[in-house]
């Protein structure tokens, strides 16, 4: 019988892990979001002109295989939809819709009330001077049923209203509250059911998951459903950094805002490698005269990991919430990323500037791979069982 001494041993089974990682990487490569997350939740990204008109057929091929969601970036903003009054503009709109409707995806509407993007004619008569409560109200009705009407049926979900709430959980002092008062949101929200009876309507916003912000969230969605809105889910942003929202915190914040009875909907993913804090800082750094830019020319794989380890423990907490039904990106690649700024190069997405996946893809497919499953089948010709930490098991 022949022999084999500890170090041969040891050196074949080290192969031997060595092979089954090298497929299982190449597994995970090979995997589609979509189908990952098949039974969990949606999976898009958010789209600009370039993608959804198919300019940029190397981001377009990745789409297409990754997401069965879709929101735009700027394309339905009231900026670009309504820029002038009387005057809709509707051309980038149309092929978002129809690149949507090609690829067989649900499709988003993003945004039709917000402080931000929005001309400043729309609180203003001819001659300059603020609207009144009923004149901003009809100005707001004839956009909503204006853009909403148009994709009756099409557009499946809206964010009827954006961002209306400041850090304290308080209302916004934006222009729709000075002038038409805190009922603004529901008559938002009744414009959009009255153009579409069908589309379900969404609350979006940013740093919910810290308690004052979160507080005021649920507030203003009970008031909403007091008044009869029939409001289908919140959207959580997700602008997050490597240090916040701790694991805890997210967790906790996901589970407060489940009961409010609606859906969870994570709507502008992303983790931003630069620094710890909130969106906030993103625009300090932005106005920093020394414009920190550690990684210029890639990020190092030190980072890398730390992003992926990151994405792992953040998508571990949406898989433990049933009531999450879309996780949507804000991005595809690194390159389309709004924290990227001159002299700022940013890393947060799962696709890098290559169009290729990141070790934060493969730890998103690892972690749904490891959800609820005790034991999976073991890469072929290996000829094991291997437990869901990858350590072999009974055949």
């Amino acid at each position: 019988m022949k022999t084999y001494s500890l170090t041969q041993v040891t050196l074949t089974l080290s192969s031997l892990f060595l092979a089954w990682s090298l497929m299982e990487s190449r597994a995970a490569d090979d995997a589609a979001l979509k189908q990952v997350f098949k039974g969990h939740f949606l999976v898009g990204a958010a789209l600009n002109q370039s993608q959804f008109t198919g300019s940029n057929a190397a981001e377009v091929a990745i789409i297409d295989k990754h997401f069965d969601t879709t929101t735009p970036e700027n394309a339905l903003k009231w900026e670009a939809v309504n820029p002038k009054l009387g005057k809709f503009d509707f051309g980038r709109a149309d092929q978002y819709v129809d690149f949507g409707e090609k690829h067989g995806m649900f499709i988003i509407g993003h945004n039709l009330v917000w402080h931000n993007q929005t001309p400043k004619w729309v609180f203003e008569d001819d001659k300059g001077e603020a609207l009144t409560r009923d004149a901003l109200l009809a100005r707001m009705r004839e956009h909503i049923a204006t853009v909403v009407g148009r994709y009756k049926g099409r557009i499946k979900g809206w964010d009827v209203v954006n961002e209306a709430l400041n850090e304290d959980g308080a209302l916004r002092q934006s222009k729709w509250r000075k002038i038409i008062g805190d009922d603004y949101l529901v008559k938002a929200y009744q414009f959009a059911h009255e153009a579409d009876p069908d589309a379900e309507l969404y609350y979006n916003d940013f740093s919910i998951e810290n308690a004052p912000k979160r507080a005021g969230a649920i507030r203003l969605v009970k008031d909403l459903q007091a008044h009869g809105v029939k409001i289908a889910a919140v959207g959580v942003q997700g602008h997050y950094d490597l240090l916040w929202p701790s694991t805890n915190l997210l967790d906790e914040a996901l589970t407060d805002l489940s009961k409010l009875g609606v859906k969870l909907m994570i709507t502008e993913l992303d983790v931003n490698v630069l620094r710890g804090g909130t969106r906030g800082e993103v625009a300090d750094l932005r106005r920093s005269r020394s414009r920190r830019n550690p990684y210029p020319d890639g990020l190092p794989a030190e980072m890398q990991q730390k992003l992926a380890d990151r994405y792992a423990d953040i998508f571990k907490i949406f898989l433990k919430h049933a009531e999450i039904q879309r996780i949507t990106f804000w991005g595809v690649t690194d390159g389309d990323s709004w924290l990227n700024w001159p002299g700022v190069t940013n890393y947060p997405l799962l696709f890098g500037r290559d169009f290729q996946p990141k070790p934060a893809f493969d730890a998103v497919v690892k972690a749904a791979t490891e959800f609820g499953n005790e034991v999976v089948t073991a890469p072929v010709g290996l000829g094991a069982k291997w437990d869901r930490h990858g350590q072999p098991g009974r055949r």
